[in-house]
C-alpha cells in the first residue's frame, strides 16, 4: 500500500472521517506541488494529515492559525480552505509603530509567502496574535476553530491568547495545540521550549476550555528531552550544529503532545 493510500485509510476507518469528501481534500492539500520540498520533508516528524484530521479541521470551515511562523502549515490549511472555508493567520505584531525588527521581517517574509499567493491558498486574512495591534482576532463566535503548533511554550504564562481564543470562538468550538512534550517526571524550564502537559491543560481550563482528546500521533520515544540548548537542540533548528549532529538527527524532531480542546 502506497503512503497516500495508507493516509486516506487512516482518515476514514481509524480517525472516523465520515465525510470522505474532506479526507480527500485535506490529501489533496497535504500531496500538493504548492509545497515547498523542504516542508514536505518534515511531514514524517510532523504527519500534518494525521494531525489535522485528529482536530476535525473540515474545509468549510473559519480557521485561525496562531504565530503560523513562515507559513509550514498554512501552506496546507490555505490549499484547503481557500474554496469552501477561511484561513484567519494570527501573526506577530502588524503595527508598524509598535513591532520590533525581528517582527517586521516576520511578517513581510509571511504576507510574501503566503499572503501574496492568492492562486495557491486564496484570500488569507491576516491579524495580530492576540489582538497585539488593538483589533480583536475575529469577531466573537465566529471561529470554527483554532490550531496552535509548537507555540505554547511561548505563552502558557499568560492568558492573553487563550483569551483571545475564547473570544473569538464558537461555543463548543475547537482548539487544537501541538508542542514539545515533557515529561511529567521533569522539571520544567521556560528556556528550553519544553512543556507539561498538565501546565495546557490547567491554562486552557482557567480559560473556559476543556480537554476532549489528546493523541500519540506526533510522539518520539527516542527524544530525551534533556539537551544542552533545550528542543532547539534537535533538528530542524540544530543549535549546536555539528557538535553532535548525527546524535541529533538520529533521535530526530521532538516528542511533542497533540491535544484537543474545546469551548465550553
Amino acid at each position: 500500500m502506497t503512503r497516500i493510500a495508507h493516509i486516506l485509510l487512516l482518515s476514514t476507518v481509524t480517525l472516523g472521517i465520515s465525510n470522505t469528501a474532506f479526507a480527500d481534500s485535506l490529501l489533496d492539500a497535504v500531496s500538493g506541488d504548492h509545497r515547498l520540498e523542504k516542508n514536505v520533508m518534515r511531514d514524517v516528524y510532523r504527519n500534518p494529515y494525521e494531525t489535522l484530521s485528529f482536530f476535525g479541521i473540515t474545509d468549510d470551515m473559519t480557521v485561525i492559525e496562531s504565530w503560523p511562523g513562515g507559513g509550514w502549515y498554512s501552506e496546507i490549511l490555505g490549499a484547503y480552505l481557500k474554496d469552501n472555508g477561511k484561513l484567519i493567520a494570527a501573526t506577530y505584531n502588524r503595527n508598524p509603530e509598535t513591532q520590533s525588527d525581528y517582527q517586521a521581517r516576520s511578517v513581510k517574509n509571511y504576507d510574501e509567502k503566503i499572503v501574496a499567493n492568492k492562486e495557491a491558498y486564496g484570500d488569507i486574512v491576516v491579524v495580530s496574535l492576540a489582538g497585539e495591534d488593538g483589533d480583536e482576532l475575529a469577531s466573537p463566535g465566529s471561529v470554527d476553530a483554532i490550531v496552535d503548533f509548537r507555540n505554547a511554550h511561548n505563552w502558557i504564562d499568560s492568558d492573553a491568547v487563550p483569551q483571545a481564543w475564547h473570544s473569538a470562538l464558537k461555543t463548543g468550538g475547537i482548539v487544537g495545540i501541538v508542542d514539545h512534550r515533557l515529561g511529567a517526571e521533569m522539571s520544567y524550564n521556560a528556556d528550553a521550549g519544553y512543556i507539561h502537559e498538565q501546565q495546557l491543560i490547567d491554562i486552557m481550563a482557567k480559560n473556559g476550555f476543556k480537554l476532549i482528546a489528546s493523541s500519540e500521533i506526533n510522539s518520539n520515544s527516542r527524544d530525551t528531552k534533556n539537551h544542552p540548548d533545550g528542543v532547539w537542540s534537535l533538528p530542524p533548528s540544530l543549535a549546536q550544529k555539528d557538535l553532535d549532529k548525527n546524535k541529533y538527527l538520529a533521535i530526530g524532531e521532538s516528542d511533542r503532545l497533540v491535544m484537543k480542546f474545546e469551548k465550553i
